[in-house]
C-alpha cells in the first residue's frame, strides 16, 4: 500500500493526522488491549508504529501487512468506531500468523481461515453492523456475513476466482468458524 492520496475517497472521510488520533484513542479500546496483550503473549509485540493511517487507493479500509504492521485507511473511514473495528479485525490476523509459524497468505486456505476468524471475532458481522449495511436477515446473519465477507476479501485479490474463494472457505470453514483463540469462545 502507499501513501498517496486515493481517487476515491469516501465523502466526509478522515484525513490521515485525524486517524491517526482516532487509532492512539483505538489503543484503549478493551478489545485491542486484550489482542495486544495476547500477541505479547504469544512472542508478538506490538510497538508504537505497528498500526498506521494512510490515504488508501480502491475501497480497502485497511489490512494487516506481515513484518510491517497494520494499514489503517483514513480515506475510508469516518467514525471512530470504524477505525476500532479495522484495527480489532487486522489485530486477529497479526495474531494468527504470530501463533502459525507456517501460515502463507498466498494459499487461498490459510486466507480463508484467518479471514473467517476475523469475521467471526471482530465484531465485523454483529447484527447490528449488518443492519446498517442493509442485510435484515434475523436467523443465521452471522454465519452469512462470515462467509460473504471472506469470500469478498480473497476475491479482493485478482488471482482468486469466486469459484476458488469458495472451495478455500468451504474447505475450512468448521475448523476456522469454531477456533475463537485467544477468545474462549466468540466475542
Amino acid at each position: 500500500m502507499e501513501n498517496n492520496p486515493s481517487q476515491n475517497p469516501r465523502p466526509g472521510s478522515m484525513t490521515v493526522e485525524e486517524c491517526n488520533d482516532c487509532i492512539r484513542r483505538s489503543l484503549r479500546n478493551p478489545m485491542v488491549k486484550f489482542l495486544r496483550k495476547h500477541l505479547e503473549k504469544a512472542g508478538c509485540g506490538v510497538g508504537d508504529n505497528f498500526i498506521k493511517a494512510y490515504d488508501c487507493d480502491g475501497n480497502i479500509t485497511g489490512g494487516y501487512v506481515p513484518g510491517e504492521g497494520i494499514v489503517v485507511c483514513s480515506n475510508r473511514l469516518i467514525l471512530q468506531d470504524e477505525v476500532n473495528q479495522v484495527i480489532i479485525h487486522e489485530l486477529i490476523h497479526a495474531y494468527d500468523q504470530c501463533r502459525a509459524a507456517n501460515l502463507n497468505w498466498s494459499d487461498w486456505a490459510h486466507q480463508a481461515c484467518s479471514e473467517i476468524r476475523a469475521g467471526n471475532l471482530s465484531g465485523d458481522c454483529h447484527f447490528k453492523r449488518e443492519l446498517l449495511r442493509g442485510h435484515k436477515k434475523l436467523r443465521g446473519h452471522g454465519q452469512e456475513c462470515v462467509r460473504r465477507r471472506a469470500m469478498l476479501s480473497l476475491m479482493g485479490n485478482p488471482n482468486c476466482s469466486k469459484d476458488t474463494a469458495k472451495d478455500a472457505i468451504e474447505a475450512v470453514w468448521d475448523l476456522c468458524y469454531n477456533d475463537t483463540a485467544p477468545f474462549d469462545r466468540a466475542p
